[in-house]
């Protein structure tokens, strides 16, 4: 079985992928999905947005985790 945060990570992924037409709703999605998951899973989230959607939303991706990647 998977653990709760591998959950949230795959669900995330799908909604964005669906959501992914909407430029707003995206980024909605994508904040939603930034809460639900700890610091190494929005590493990981954060590398996918990029390699998947960053010839669209590459803007919106970098400004939604800006916040998140603090040191």
């Amino acid at each position: 079985m998977m653990d709760q945060g591998r959950k949230m990570m795959e669900l995330s992924k799908q909604v964005l992928q669906k959501v992914s037409f909407d430029r707003r709703l995206f980024t909605k999605e994508l904040i939603k999905a930034r809460r639900w998951l700890g610091q190494h899973d929005q590493l990981v989230l954060k590398a996918w947005c990029l390699a998947t959607f960053g010839h669209m939303y590459k803007d919106v991706i970098l400004e939604v985790f800006k916040t998140t990647m603090r040191s």
